[in-house]
């Protein structure tokens, strides 16, 4: 389930990372605006969806594909970049 431990610190879930990136975002409210413009979701969306794997796909892809982005919620949350491009290359590779 969920609970368990992972073997390796550096591999976050889908939610952790959304979540690092959605604080990163709120902290941020020019580049939560950004992302809402690029994501065309309204603020009634946004709020519902927060939480819902897919939210959390689509946010950390987002993050993921801008460098500056990637980099700053890595600063954040403390982590290397490549902890974050590692988790969501293993969540594509999960779909393919």
């Amino acid at each position: 389930g969920p609970h368990q431990l992972a073997l390796k610190p550096s591999a976050l879930s889908l939610q952790e990372l959304a979540q690092l990136c959605l604080d990163h975002l709120v902290q941020n409210p020019d580049q939560l605006a950004e992302f809402m413009v690029q994501t065309g979701l309204s603020p009634d969306n946004f709020r519902r969806l927060v939480g819902t794997d897919g939210f959390a796909h689509g946010l950390v892809d987002y993050i993921v594909t801008s460098e500056p982005l990637l980099l700053a919620v890595a600063a954040g949350a403390r982590i290397r970049p490549e902890s974050i491009t590692q988790t969501w290359a293993r969540l594509h590779r999960h779909e393919a």
